[in-house]
């Protein structure tokens, strides 16, 4: 075998690594929140910053990828990219505190942003179009055993070490990759004349900021009625304003807004912000449910979740080939259609519902997820011109991340906000006078006359109350799934190009 193919498979594994180190933290620490906020006593609303900040991080660094890969070089910016998530990671491991663990979550997705896109250029740079197809088969497979591995591993490490070495697994995966990387991948010479439009970065990374901690900190701060909230309102506010201002007036702005004249880009962007919004809150509701309500191990609840990774997977196959051979639309309705119905099926779970139920529901979930990833992808950028499609994939993926990151806020705020109005409702039918409580059976263990009968009455309050503020989170993001169906007749069928796509040289 010549020195250029052992370079190219070191270089294929390598990258298939810092994808697996990426994408297996989207859902790792999810099995693990409830551990984590023991550990570091934070509330409820403060935990989900570990999801959140990770998340807003790599939405804010991912759109200047394409520019720091060209100024710096694409060597030189992986390796940094992996070498600060590996270090970021291991602070994530000895946080002692819940500000502490959030920065370092910052950190996190502010080095981990450049990865994936980085890890497409450089399949597509070593590899002839000939090979290209299954380099990036093998490059999904890494993207999709992240989803599926995260809660198994994460729940087994939890249990048997702690949920620290969640953060610390990526320390030798980052390590290996960085030296792999380093001895077999050739520098591109950097491209001095690049230059971002800071301002307009900056500005949009504000508002996006601004608003993230508006939503992640207004229910503990009673929204409005804090002087913070509304102060984090106005400063997103007005840097999107700014914003907005500011890319219709410059020369070379960070966002083009001749992109969204693009019908299929504006309808795909906007599909894409309500698929991230209700798949991530989805995962970030489930775990708490199985874990905090149906008193599930934490193994058990990552075994449980694990098959909805399969089902994903398992679409994306089948979809990847009835491209081109069924219209985009019908693949994307129906992948609606399925994920909306799930939601559905979730609106009437207890905490009495059966492991096989959660384990087919989940892998029907998977299923619609992976048939609406793929030909969304598609569909969304292809009738861009060549010269705007990275700029367009960069306000994609934007779009996808801040969805996440907003709908964990959003559900994690309803849920604790009907918590309390359901315990209030359900609170007022108990009293003494209630004719329940003449059962002799009840009232020797729910007693509304004695301390322990009301603090047991309370608890089962409180659960219902749970179980109710669950099922609305749920009637939510289905409403929003099929809410979003119609977007779905704006898309049109791309023009065959008769240009020939261009891939990148690497010497």
């Amino acid at each position: 075998m010549s020195d250029a193919h052992m370079n190219r498979g070191a270089i294929t594994a390598c990258v298939a690594l810092a994808t697996l180190m990426q994408a297996l933290d989207t859902t790792i620490a999810n099995v693990a929140l409830p551990y984590i906020q023991g550990t570091v006593s934070a509330s409820q609303d403060q935990i989900e910053w570990v999801l959140t900040s990770y998340i807003t991080a790599a939405a804010i660094m991912t759109p200047p990828t394409g520019f720091l890969a060209a100024r710096f070089g694409l060597k030189r910016l992986f390796l940094i990219s992996i070498a600060g998530f590996t270090v970021a990671s291991m602070l994530c491991g000895i946080a002692n505190s819940v500000v502490e663990i959030v920065l370092f979550r910052l950190l996190q997705g502010a080095f981990g942003a450049a990865l994936v896109p980085l890890s497409q250029s450089i399949l597509v740079a070593i590899n002839p179009p000939e090979r290209q197809g299954r380099a990036m088969a093998l490059w999904g497979v890494a993207v999709m055993a992240g989803p599926i591995l995260g809660p198994v591993i994460g729940g087994w490490l939890t249990e048997n070490y702690t949920w620290r070495y969640i953060f610390y697994i990526n320390v030798p995966i980052g390590a290996l990759t960085f030296i792999g990387l380093r001895m077999f991948l050739r520098e591109a010479p950097p491209q001095a004349g690049q230059k971002l439009d800071w301002l307009g970065f900056g500005l949009l990374s504000l508002a996006i900021g601004a608003g993230q901690v508006m939503l992640d900190r207004g229910e503990e701060k009673d929204w409005f009625g804090s002087g913070e909230i509304v102060i984090e309102a106005i400063v997103a506010c007005c840097a999107l304003y700014l914003f907005l201002a500011h890319i219709f007036t410059a020369k070379r702005p960070f966002v083009r807004p001749q992109l969204f004249r693009d019908r299929n880009f504006t309808a795909g962007t906007l599909l894409v912000f309500i698929v991230g919004l209700t798949y991530y809150a989805s995962l970030a509701l489930q775990p708490p449910y199985l874990q905090n309500l149906m008193n599930y191990p934490v193994v058990t609840v990552g075994l449980v979740l694990a098959p909805r990774g399969i089902g994903t997977m398992t679409s994306m196959i089948v979809v990847g080939r009835l491209m081109g051979r069924v219209d985009t639309r019908l693949l994307l309705a129906l992948g609606l259609g399925i994920t909306g119905w799930t939601f559905y099926r979730l609106t009437g779970w207890t905490p009495d519902v059966s492991q096989a139920e959660i384990v087919w529901v989940g892998v029907i979930q998977g299923v619609g997820l992976g048939l609406l990833f793929v030909p969304l992808s598609a569909v969304a950028l292809a009738t861009l011109s060549p010269e705007r499609r990275t700029e367009g994939a960069g306000l994609y993926n934007l779009a996808r991340n801040v969805g996440s990151s907003v709908g964990i806020s959003v559900v994690n705020a309803l849920l604790a906000t009907n918590t309390q109005i359901n315990h209030a409702d359900i609170a007022v039918n108990v009293n003494a006078v209630n004719r329940m409580f003449e059962n002799t059976a009840i009232d020797q263990f729910w007693n509304p006359l004695t301390a322990a009968g009301r603090a047991a009455l309370d608890s089962v309050v409180t659960n219902q109350a749970q179980i109710i503020a669950y099922i609305d989170d749920y009637k939510l993001l289905m409403i929003a799934t099929f809410a979003v169906c119609p977007l779905v007749l704006l898309f049109k069928r791309p023009k065959p190009s008769g240009g020939r796509q261009q891939a990148m040289a690497f010497e």
